[in-house]
């Protein structure tokens, strides 16, 4: 297996939770996606709708208007880019500008079209996950008896349903969510059971990156500040060979892939 991937996270919102509004402008985000390409992203997921808990859904033209023109941007200078949207017609513009990713935050369950347009291409890549409503409710559903095996099987079924649409087992990789309808020890049990979700038998990406359940443990208000602690899991999660880490960091990430990966030689 390669070593795990790096996928820098690039939010072109007013409002999510760790860079809302740095990069709202066009300019200001293409700066910025050139700087996680030169820090070492391996791919760079662009997204125009904020999904923190509690966040308003904004329309599809306004979605549109934030994140293609990035896109074709970065694809230009030659990047690999992601989308981040649960909108099929997003997914479909994106795909046409460029971007041979669609990280979907639903799953599928949001647009139900979704499925056919990853299965009209079938080189795109897919990014599942485990999803149970859009942010302004999400965490009523954070109701678990066994996160672990509920949070496997719902992402199981939902590939099942995606493979009886058309979709690829080989375009498909697995995010467990962590945050998305999960409570603090929701996300730590995920963690502590990684390997368990790796037995799906798809990539796995966690997006893990300076959230929440890490600023309480390190008693980190700030975004910024909860950095290290990701750059922690993102160890941890190379050495089991998770296929990919989300994260608003780049470099020091690479770095810490980087010694995981001259230990195991």
């Amino acid at each position: 297996m390669s070593r795990t991937v790096v996928m820098g996270i690039l939010n072109v919102t007013p409002d999510s939770f760790a860079d809302g509004g740095k990069y709202l402008s066009k300019a200001d985000a293409i700066t910025q996606g050139r700087r996680l390409i030169a820090e070492g992203a391996d791919i760079i997921d662009v997204g125009g709708e904020s999904t923190r808990p509690g966040a308003e859904r904004i329309s599809e033209e306004e979605e549109l208007a934030r994140v293609i023109p990035v896109i074709t941007e970065l694809v230009k200078d030659g990047a690999v880019v992601s989308v981040d949207t649960m909108r099929s017609e997003v997914a479909k513009a994106a795909i046409t500008a460029g971007a041979l990713y669609v990280n979907d935050v639903s799953g599928g369950l949001s647009d139900l079209k979704m499925a056919a347009v990853i299965a009209a291409n079938p080189k795109m890549q897919y990014i599942v996950m485990h999803w149970r409503g859009h942010s302004k409710d999400m965490q009523k559903q954070a109701v678990y008896e066994d996160v672990v095996k509920e949070v496997k099987d719902e992402l199981d079924k939902r590939v099942t349903n995606l493979l009886t649409q058309g979709v690829l087992a080989e375009q498909i990789i697995l995010d467990p969510g962590l945050g998305f309808a999960k409570e603090t020890e929701h996300n730590w049990q995920i963690l502590k059971n990684i390997e368990r979700f790796q037995l799906l038998g798809y990539p796995l990406l966690v997006g893990a990156s300076r959230k929440r359940f890490l600023g309480e443990l390190i008693n980190a208000k700030d975004t910024d500040s909860r950095e290290a602690a990701t750059i922690a899991l993102t160890t941890e999660l190379a050495r089991l060979k998770v296929w990919g880490v989300r994260t608003h960091g780049v470099k020091a990430h690479q770095d810490a892939i980087s010694v995981i990966e001259r230990l195991r030689e």
